[in-house]
């Protein structure tokens, strides 16, 4: 079994190129059961009736707890450098994803 931690007690990560250029989205669907977080994320065009799922993250309930903590401080810190973030309205966006039942 390899080794991901090194002496120190640092964890060795690696970045594949392909995940290191990301992927946009503009849209986030969260669900979540008793024992998940199920994040989706989507990448939805203007004039566009379909939308597919660009990336799914499926968190634990204590994982996505700190993920909320580490983003809203991060919010924190962008906005005490840049200035508030405006967080403009915008219509509501039709959720029908997924099957429609037909056959």
């Amino acid at each position: 079994m390899e080794e991901n931690q090194n002496k120190d007690g640092q964890l060795n990560i690696e970045l594949d190129q392909e995940i290191a250029e990301g992927t946009y989205s503009n849209l986030a669907i969260i669900n979540h059961s008793v024992s998940e977080f199920i994040v989706d994320f989507i990448n939805i065009m203007p004039g566009v009736p379909k939308a597919k799922v660009k990336s799914r993250i499926i968190l634990t309930p204590q994982h996505a707890k700190r993920l909320s903590k580490a983003l809203a401080e991060n919010v924190r810190k962008f906005e005490q450098q840049n200035g508030e973030i405006k967080d403009y309205e915008q219509p509501p966006i039709p959720m029908n994803f997924g099957p429609t039942g037909e056959a």
